[in-house]
């Protein structure tokens, strides 16, 4: 949901209850799992490689089946979202609110190969209900065109969700079962979409999200399933509170409950989650034994992490207490949060984040209370930490980005002619590149990034298993294709081996699992990654250097990071005119490292992930800018609100070391 959501909201009001029928709790078996699919013979695939491919998709897409998206005019489906990320068409958009007709049209530049569609669980079948004529009080939220009417708000903030007795029923029923209709919509537009032939160039999940913003904090998830065995409807906050709660829902009922059902949770945007998507609590145990089970619970249904969407990146940030090291120049990547809830110039204006007895009911006015909580570089550390605690480590998460458009255009990420996320909310060039706080959509936000997976072929098991497994990454949006292996016997010279990946993989470990025990001696790691070449309208931006990033921590507690720069150049002089967006200088179309770790302690634990990283480009704000007639560009186009360039990038998912 948008950053409009979280702004000028009173939480005092938002603690209300909406009325007297069932939420919060809803019992397991409401969400009992079957066969929702027709089960297509699937063919095996003529193009796979036992060395992996990459495969390009996005797990974070809404429709008109949002609520929000709809409120900004988005009429699209899920069956026309999966024809535009595949190729097959465009998408119809307003331009302005109130629009009768949609007026714009865009296409994507190149297919992706993997979508899930994961529209908000959270008001699906009120939506319904309303669109049916209800004349109940609470469909005027979704006539108030903006989604910010008071009783939508209360919904998905208060730590009480119930859903509006007067519209859904007293049990909530009428709204339930109005779901599955749009649910049943959501699972044929997959199957109708994955190409069950041999040629494997097109495969979709059933997917959700689950959309909490309690107490102002965001603690979204995307839930994607393993194929089309999948719960009766999907599970929104109202019936699970707490995020615990939806992660024993889907053991219970799917992981567990049916062989052939299988789930993932994927949560986004810790950026603004106020330290609390990787708060180190556990709230209603008793014992680091319940701890344990709950931070294994944790671990098995979420093995990855959304680090990059429009709303921001959220790997890492400066100037955070609790972490020693240094700054890091690439830390301020696309801080949303920046723009879209601080002063424009100055000290941003933040709130110290309270993690004290009470912090499960303290509310935030918004995100602007910053903690190393709420980003993934810290938790992965904090994560080491709790392993040598409790014998688990919650937060082993892999990495991947996606878009989070509301305009049903998945994959749509190109700078040069981003046609913005939210419907009219930011449907014309002058709305995308304004700095204004009455503007959704606004320039605080990007284009999005992708979900990068190293398969053997472009099927839903190989594609879900690389998830679970997590040799995965994520890119801010160009093709990047890194991959990351670490072991302790990797030759020095592997980078000019014709059996590169052969040795790597036999000889060491994939991004995404753990080092085995090196008796002592330091870890070697091979990074490479090849750039995006583009396409012949847009050619890609060369890279120009690969990071490996490390983290560990001390016995105060603290938080250490260090960034290597181990191939490529960053003085390279590449840069590009903020005034004809004209690229200059060299960079790399490949780079290739062999690395081992100078600072390296035996009794230690630490995590390592590598970071590869283009030549600056232009932001789309000014590539919109400068395409505007000089004399009409607004002032904002003329001023520094937003950063003229970007340096796109592409994140492996870790590698692990635990002391013997």
């Amino acid at each position: 949901m948008d950053s409009m959501w979280y702004r000028g909201i009173l939480i005092g009001g938002a603690l209300l209850a909406l009325g007297a029928c069932r939420g919060g709790d809803v019992p397991s078996s409401d969400f009992s799992v079957a066969e929702q699919g027709n089960k297509a013979q699937v063919q095996p695939c003529s193009h796979r490689s036992p060395l992996k491919n990459a495969y390009f998709g996005d797990l974070h897409v809404h429709t008109g089946l949002s609520s929000d998206a709809a409120s900004f005019g988005v009429r699209a489906r899920p069956a026309d979202a999966y024809r535009f990320a595949f190729g097959g068409g465009a998408i119809e958009l307003p331009a302005e609110k109130g629009e009768k007709d949609l007026s714009r049209s865009t296409r994507i530049d190149r297919p992706l190969d993997f979508l899930g569609v994961t529209d908000h669980a959270e008001f699906l079948g009120e939506q319904v209900l309303c669109a049916d004529g209800s004349s109940a009080p609470f469909c005027e939220a979704f006539k108030e065109g903006e989604g910010r009417n008071p009783a939508l708000l209360k919904l998905i903030f208060s730590p009480f969700p119930a859903r509006d007795e007067q519209l859904c029923g007293a049990d909530g029923s009428r709204c339930t079962e109005a779901a599955l209709g749009p649910w049943q919509e959501t699972i044929a537009a997959a199957e109708q979409w994955y190409d069950t032939s041999s040629d494997c160039a097109r495969t979709t999940f059933v997917a959700f999200e689950y959309s909490s913003v309690r107490l102002g904090s965001n603690l979204h998830r995307n839930v994607v399933f393993r194929n089309t065995v999948v719960p009766r409807r999907p599970i929104s906050y109202v019936d699970a509170a707490r995020e615990w709660r939806l992660w024993e829902i889907l053991e219970k009922e799917c992981i567990d409950g049916d062989a052939d059902c299988d789930a993932l949770a994927i949560p986004h945007n810790s950026n603004i989650s106020n330290g609390r998507m990787f708060a180190v609590d556990y709230p209603g145990t008793s014992s680091e034994a319940e701890e344990a089970a709950r931070a294994t619970l944790r671990m098995r249904v979420e093995p990855v992490v959304e680090i990059m969407q429009h709303k921001g990146d959220s790997e890492c940030r400066n100037n955070l207490a609790g972490v020693l090291g240094g700054n890091d120049e690439l830390c301020s990547f696309e801080k949303f949060e920046n723009l879209a809830f601080f002063t424009i110039a100055g000290t941003p204006e933040v709130d110290a984040c309270y993690d004290g007895p009470l912090a499960d009911y303290v509310p935030h006015k918004g995100p602007n209370c910053l903690s190393r909580n709420s980003y993934v570089r810290y938790a992965l550390i904090e994560g080491l930490k709790e392993e040598e605690r409790i014998g688990v480590n919650p937060f082993k998460l892999g990495i991947i980005a996606s878009t989070d458009t509301h305009n049903a255009t998945p994959g749509n990420v190109s700078e040069r002619n981003f046609p913005g996320h939210l419907g009219w909310g930011d449907g014309t060039p002058e709305r995308r590149t304004a700095y204004d706080s009455t503007i959704p959509g606004n320039a605080s936000n990007n284009p999005g990034g992708l979900v990068g997976v190293w398969a053997e072929q472009n099927r839903r098991e190989d594609i879900f298993d690389a998830i679970r497994n997590r040799e995965v990454f994520g890119t801010s949006g160009p093709r990047i294709q890194p991959r990351f292996f670490g072991g302790w016997d990797l030759p020095s010279d592997l980078c000019d081996d014709p059996a590169m990946l052969e040795t790597a993989y036999d000889s060491g470990v994939a991004m995404g699992n753990d080092l085995p025990d090196g008796k002592g001696k330091a870890p070697s790691f091979l990074a490479l990654a090849a750039a995006d070449a583009g396409t012949s309208d847009f050619p890609g931006t060369p890279l120009q250097r690969l990071q490996i990033v490390k983290g560990w921590y001390d016995d105060n507690g603290d938080h250490h990071q260090r960034v290597f720069d181990v191939a490529g150049n960053a003085d390279n002089g590449a840069g590009v005119d903020t005034q004809t967006c004209e690229r200059r200088g060299d960079g790399y179309a490949q780079l290739c490292a062999v690395w081992q770790d100078p600072e390296f302690d035996a009794g230690q634990r630490a995590v390592y992930y590598m970071r590869a990283v283009e030549n600056p480009s232009c932001r789309y704000s000014t590539w919109q800018c400068l395409e505007m007639p000089a004399a009409q560009r607004p002032q904002h186009c003329r001023e520094n609100e937003v950063a003229k360039t970007v340096q796109e990038r592409a994140w492996s998912s870790p590698i692990w070391y635990t002391p013997r």
